[in-house]
């Protein structure tokens, strides 16, 4: 059984669809992606500075030709406003729980 499983991770890795490195339009959809929550997040209010900083860095990243990074950092930039804008929400009527009465 022992042998048997580093064959069986070895066939499921050969069978995985190959990794593609990102181009420059994947890098664009994750980056306007990434603005539009980050605007979002701005319009509320509540936007976190490490997503204006996620996406400086996704750009100075496209702009050296490294549009693996850049997209990278589009995603997470896009995840961080998300976050930001649930936290927003969640926290607009949590505080009512929170009141001492």
């Amino acid at each position: 059984m022992k042998r048997s499983l580093p064959l069986v991770m070895l066939l499921a890795l050969s069978l995985a669809p190959p990794v593609r490195a990102a181009t420059e339009a994947d890098y664009k959809t994750a980056y306007a992606a990434a603005e539009a929550a980050s605007r979002e997040a701005a319009g509320l209010r509540h936007q976190w500075t490490t997503t204006v900083s996620t996406l400086a860095a996704a750009r100075k990243a496209a702009d050296g030709g490294d549009f693996d990074r850049a997209f990278a950092a589009a995603k997470e930039a896009e995840a961080l406003a998300k976050a930001s804008i649930f936290q927003a929400t969640s926290e607009k009527e949590a505080w009512k729980a929170m009141e001492i009465r």
